[in-house]
């Protein structure tokens, strides 16, 4: 009964994490002072770039999931984060603390605070030289690779098209604009709820890479176009890290979620 009031109490706070993020608004200040401007540079961007910048996405999303898997694993020790999580989830299994769970939780936060770093240089880099859409493939690489480690840490693997479309909507989810951000986090909770209890799915991940490279067309288009103007597109590479720490911080969420679910699943079934 401990145990499974641990894990309630987790979960629950856990929610009150995931609720403070869907509901999240634009701050005054930003929307006074800069949406106004972004808005009067996306009405000058013309719409054959708008189509450039769709296929760039959806190009660099092939590039990651078909040739990118095994290169973005070299960035990192995939060995080493299976074995932490084993030695941190037979802990939990075992004694069930609070501290137990915070250890599961540090490996997650160090990788979104490497490839913040990663996504700032190379936003900035690139930016400096005037490179806007060419660091698309890039860049979604260091958000694969972020989201990889997440669910590595929490004892998810991502070879299958079934988490390859999770971890896409988590993108959707975490970049889409309050009128959208509650239905895709749902459409994200329905598709772990599917992968975990090993419901047969549909997936047509051509489809899932189409809508989420739109999203996130629509999404960066003032961004990634002031990025490519030489000097001044420095400003438009700082957006990188930005959202690797918005992207990284709604998959630890969701992740640690569906880990939690299964653990209070387990002791459940397991109680005599």
């Amino acid at each position: 009964m401990k145990k499974d009031l641990i894990l309630s109490k987790q979960l629950a706070l856990l929610e009150k994490q995931e609720q403070k993020f869907l509901n999240q608004t634009e701050s005054p200040f930003i929307k006074s002072n800069f949406t106004p401007m972004a808005n009067k540079i996306q009405a000058k961007i013309p719409d054959k770039l708008h189509s450039t910048l769709d296929a760039a996405f959806y190009v660099g999303f092939h590039l990651v999931f078909e040739k990118g898997s095994s290169l973005i694993e070299k960035t990192y020790n995939k060995e080493k984060i299976d074995v932490t999580y084993d030695l941190n989830n037979y802990a939990i299994e075992k004694y069930m603390t609070k501290k137990h769970l915070k250890t599961l939780d540090k490996s997650s936060k160090h990788s979104k605070t490497i490839n913040e770093s990663i996504a700032a240089i190379e936003g900035g880099v690139l930016g400096l030289l005037g490179i806007g859409l060419p660091d698309i493939p890039l860049f979604l690489g260091v958000i694969v690779k972020t989201i990889n480690e997440i669910a590595l840490s929490y004892g998810f693997q991502y070879n299958t098209d079934e988490e390859k479309a999770y971890l896409l909507y988590l993108i959707c989810a975490a970049m889409s604009k309050e009128d959208q951000r509650q239905a895709y986090d749902l459409k994200t909770e329905r598709l772990g709820q599917d992968i975990d209890a090993h419901t047969p799915t549909n997936i047509d991940l051509d489809a899932f890479m189409k809508e989420t490279s739109d999203l996130l067309s629509n999404t960066l288009l003032t961004a990634k176009f002031i990025q490519g103007l030489p000097l001044v597109g420095v400003i438009g590479g700082v957006i990188n890290p930005v959202m690797i720490n918005k992207i990284g911080k709604y998959a630890r969420i969701k992740y640690k979620k569906r880990y939690l679910l299964s653990k209070i699943q387990t002791f459940t079934v397991n109680q005599p």
